[in-house]
This record gives C-alpha cells, sequence and structure tokens, in this order.
C-alpha cells in the first residue's frame, strides 16, 4: 500500500509540474490575430482580444480583454466589453497539432450596450449581417459554420438605451447567461437571469434560433419570463409624475416565429397606482393579457386585457403602435354594472377621493371608456353610470350653502342615477353632460373639473322638486319652491373631493327673474327668510 500511495503522489507530482511548465513553453498569443479574425468573421464586427495565455489546468486559452464593436449608425463606444475571455479548446489539438478547436466560452464581467432608434432598430440587429452578406468567402462560411459546445456569461451587465436619449438608461446588473449548443444554424436551449433596478429580478428560459442573419432580432423564440419585484418608477422606465406604479410580478410566455410576437401572461400587481394623484391599492390587482406584436411594423393587437381586484373585473381591448421609446395605445374598455362596494376600494388608485368620513354602498357602476395616448401620458374618454348606490355618511341636503332650511336626509345621499361623460388625463378629470338623480333632493345637470390634486370646480343647476326635505319646502315657501323647482337652482362646487364646499347662487336666482316670478315684491323677503334661513 505504502508503495502504491508513493506511486500516486509521484504521478500527481509529475501532473502539477507540467501544468506550470507546459504553459511556458506554449506561445498561445501567437493564435490571437487568428482567434480575432475568426470572431470578427463570425459576429460581422471587429473583435479585439487582449493578451492570450494558456492554462492547462482549465484547457482553455484567456484573453485578458475583449471587445466586440458596435454598429457605427448607434455609437463609436463598444457594443461589448469584458474584462476577460476564456475560450475552452481540445488541449491535444491545440499542444499537439497547433489547433484552436472551440468548445465552450466563458465571457466574464461584460458590459453590453443595447441601444435603440427612433425608428424602432436596435444595434444588436446587424450582428452576423456583414459576414452573412459577404458573399462565398470564408466570413461567410465561418458565420453560418459556427458551432461551439457553451457559451456563459458571467457577473455581466446590460445597459439599454436610446439614440437620441430618452431619460436615463436602464441597466440590468449581475446578468447570467447560458446558452447550449451555439450555432447559427438551429434552435439553442438558453437560459438568463439579471437584477432589475430597483431591487427587481428577472429570469428568461426557452430556445433561440436558428439565427437570423439579416436581422438578429427577427430570431425565432420560445421562452417563459419570470420577473419579480418590478416597479416602473424606481426602475427608471416611467418618472415619478407620471403617476404610475405597482411593485409586480411577471409570469408570461413569449414566442416569436421572426415576424410576429406573441405573448400572454399574468400580472400581480401590489400597491397599484395609476393616477399622479392617486394612492397605492390595499389589495392585490391581477392583470391577466394576450397581445401580438407584428415586428415588422411594429404595431400590435391587444386581444384581451384583464383587471380583477376582489369582485371587480374589467376588459379591454384595442391596438398599439410603437413610436420610438413610445407606446401610443387605443383601447377600449368595457366594465358592464360592477359592484360599487368593490369598485369603491379602487377609486384612490385612480385618484378619486370620497368626502371624508363617508362610503359608498350598494349599486353598480357601468363604463365604456376609451383610452389613447401614450402610455406615459393616457387620455381616457367615455361615459359612465352610476345606479341605486348610496352616499352613506354626507348629507348632501345640508351641505348646500343658501339653502339652510333644508332638513337633510338622514345622514347619507340616496342616488338613483348618475351619469356623465368622463374626460381623463395627467393634469385633471373633466365631466360633462352630468345628469344626476337625487330622489330626496331632485335633479341636477351640469359640468366641471377635478385636477389631480383633488381641487373641485363644478357649475350644476339643481332642479329640487324631490321627495323628503324638499317635498316639506313646498309648504315652507310655496310658489317660491314651485318656480326654483321648474327653473332649477344655480349651485358651484370647490373645495376638494375630500371637502366639497357647495353653495346655491340665490344672487343669480334674483337676476334671473325666478323670485319675482313667483312671489310679488311684498312676499319676497318672507319667501327668503323661509328658505334661506339666518346666515
Amino acid at each position: 500500500m505504502k508503495q502504491w500511495m508513493k506511486i500516486a503522489i509521484g504521478v500527481v507530482a509529475v501532473l502539477i509540474l507540467v501544468a506550470l511548465v507546459v504553459p511556458l513553453f506554449v506561445n498561445a498569443d501567437s493564435f490571437r490575430p487568428m482567434l480575432e479574425s475568426q470572431l470578427s468573421s463570425a459576429l460581422g464586427r471587429k473583435v479585439t482580444l487582449g493578451k492570450l495565455s494558456f492554462s492547462l489546468w482549465s484547457g482553455s486559452v484567456v484573453a485578458d480583454q475583449l471587445a466586440v464593436a458596435d454598429d457605427p449608425a448607434f455609437s463609436t463606444t463598444p457594443f461589448l466589453q469584458a474584462t476577460a475571455l476564456k475560450i475552452g479548446v481540445d488541449v491535444g489539438a491545440f499542444l499537439f497539432h497547433h489547433q484552436v478547436n472551440v468548445r465552450k466560452f466563458v465571457v466574464e464581467s461584460p458590459e453590453i450596450h443595447l441601444i435603440s432608434n427612433e425608428k424602432g432598430a436596435w444595434n444588436y440587429a446587424t450582428l452576423t449581417q456583414n459576414g452573412a452578406s459577404s458573399g462565398s468567402g470564408g466570413a461567410a462560411g465561418t458565420a453560418a459554420n459556427l458551432t461551439v459546445g457553451k457559451l456563459e456569461v458571467d457577473d455581466g451587465k446590460i445597459v439599454v438605451a436610446s439614440v437620441p436619449a430618452h431619460g436615463q438608461p436602464f441597466v440590468w446588473s449581475d446578468v447570467k447567461i447560458a446558452v447550449q449548443n451555439v450555432s447559427t444554424t438551429q434552435a439553442m436551449p438558453f437560459t438568463m437571469s439579471a437584477n432589475l433596478p430597483g431591487n427587481g429580478s428577472l429570469a428568461l428560459t426557452g430556445t433561440a434560433g436558428p439565427l437570423n442573419q439579416q436581422d438578429a432580432t427577427a430570431t425565432p423564440l420560445r421562452a417563459t419570463l419570470t420577473v419579480k419585484g418590478f416597479n416602473p418608477v424606481t426602475a427608471g422606465l416611467m418618472p415619478a409624475s407620471a403617476g404610475i406604479a405597482m411593485d409586480a410580478e411577471i409570469d408570461a410566455q413569449v414566442t416569436s416565429d421572426g415576424k410576429t410576437l406573441a405573448s400572454t401572461g399574468k400580472v400581480e400587481a401590489q400597491n397599484l397606482q395609476l393616477a399622479p394623484g392617486g394612492s397605492p391599492s390595499a389589495e392585490p390587482v391581477n392583470l391577466t393579457y394576450s397581445v401580438n406584436e407584428e415586428l415588422a411594423t411594429r404595431t400590435g393587437q391587444v386581444q384581451d386585457l384583464a383587471m380583477q381586484s376582489g369582485s371587480v373585473a374589467v376588459h379591454a381591448q384595442g391596438s398599439f403602435v410603437m413610436t420610438g421609446p413610445a407606446v401610443t395605445l387605443d383601447l377600449h374598455v368595457n366594465a358592464p354594472q360592477l359592484p360599487v362596494d368593490g369598485v369603491e376600494a379602487l377609486l384612490p388608485v385612480v385618484g378619486v377621493r370620497l368626502p371624508t368620513g363617508s362610503q359608498l354602498k350598494g349599486g353598480t357602476l357601468t363604463a365604456q371608456l376609451a383610452i389613447t395616448g401614450t402610455t406615459t401620458a393616457p387620455v381616457i374618454t367615455g361615459p359612465i353610470e352610476v345606479d341605486n348606490t348610496q352616499l352613506a355618511g354626507f348629507d348632501l341636503a345640508s351641505k348646500i350653502e343658501g339653502l339652510k332650511q333644508l332638513m337633510g336626509t338622514g345622514g347619507g345621499t340616496a342616488i338613483k342615477t348618475l351619469k356623465a361623460d368622463v374626460r381623463e388625463t395627467s393634469a385633471a378629470t373633466e365631466l360633462t353632460n352630468i345628469d344626476a338623480d337625487v330622489p330626496a333632493l331632485g335633479t341636477a345637470t351640469g359640468s366641471g373639473t377635478v385636477t389631480a390634486a383633488g381641487a373641485l370646480n363644478f357649475q350644476l343647476v339643481a332642479k329640487l322638486g324631490g321627495s323628503g326635505a324638499m317635498g316639506a319646502m313646498t309648504t315652507i315657501a310655496g310658489g317660491l319652491v314651485h318656480a326654483v323647482g321648474s327653473s332649477g337652482v344655480p349651485l358651484t362646487i370647490t373645495g376638494t373631493t375630500s371637502n366639497p364646499v357647495i353653495r346655491a347662487d340665490v344672487a343669480q336666482m334674483v337676476k334671473g327673474g325666478l323670485l319675482g316670478q313667483a312671489v310679488g315684491k311684498k312676499g319676497v323677503g318672507g319667501a327668503l327668510g323661509k328658505l334661506l334661513g339666518p346666515k
């Protein structure tokens, strides 16, 4: 046993000496011009390698630097720059036949720049293009026949930018990529992971290829995408002023045949906010989607976009156009008879706040809305209708300044119907063609705006004559109430959504001759005193 141990130790010692001594007699750097030429031909870009050395332990030739030139139409700085490139080779062929048969590429700590222009073209689209179009020479042959067992990227960084620049670049860190059976002529299994700005993460697995050598963006793809902890604001994709934020988890399937990109998936959004004056949602909001995009025209169809939170479910269909970094929308939202109780929980998400201490109970909301404009500045328009609900905790009648004799509606306000046409932008929400039926008071029509900060500015005309308190007024003011009921009381609503100020414009009533129609000069004072009460 001792003798066998001595022999084993001796063999190991010899191997160690060989591993240490052999690289001294191998001039790996002499292969650099050949490797640079072959890699440049395969990629269609100038490739520059640092000094080469040979490692017997790892069976690889190591370049202490790597740089791949960018498409000059996008940038003069390198498309890819790495601290080292390890090229796994057939050791026997390398040592005894001076041949470099590549088995594996490992790119260490690369920085990759992905750049798009105003037309939506990407700088990586022309990779391999020059080699593939150079005729029947060696370059085209090299690109077409490139085959490597494995390609790995370790500790990389991807910088996504545009020309001209639109905001700060989007940076992926700790990028890891593994591609098996690398070839330009067949599909290649791959995995990819990365950290996103704002504590997000991404994982992508699937197959890609064969590589389209005329346009790399048209390469077929089939993959599963998982994103965690994604927030478009902290990630730098949207300004905070847009008012759109969320902490999202995304599970999606992506398929491309080189012409059409299809994606289906689910987004679970925590703390969802959809308006500058909005507040994060208390409950998660689930989004499911199915979209198609024509890669050549950069136009797409939203086959279905469904949002669900609790008992509320809303669906949208339509189209979109990608123009440079912007996405222009043309969507149609269908929201039939949603339960108001469920909708109320989502109102703060879109910046709508009810008067302090109030709550909507019962009833339904129906909306048919169009969403146009860009994703960063959408415009929402269309009719809405609320039926048979109650604004509990807010006594509308007692809040109308100038009509002090109204006795209130029992701690809440019943709403039979409320209709309006809505136009919402990032700056304000405009409501026109308002038509409200409040049984205890009467009806009201008019228009107004709500700013992103919640400031109100409404001009309405109320036709008094409802049941309850207004019925009692008939005995108080006689003919005056009849005139007011038939011609209407001008109302202004100011203040904020949480603290509205409602005033009856009695001066306008007098100016318009309503009081004169109702009673003679002799009875005006008495009628006003009974109707308005002490100030």
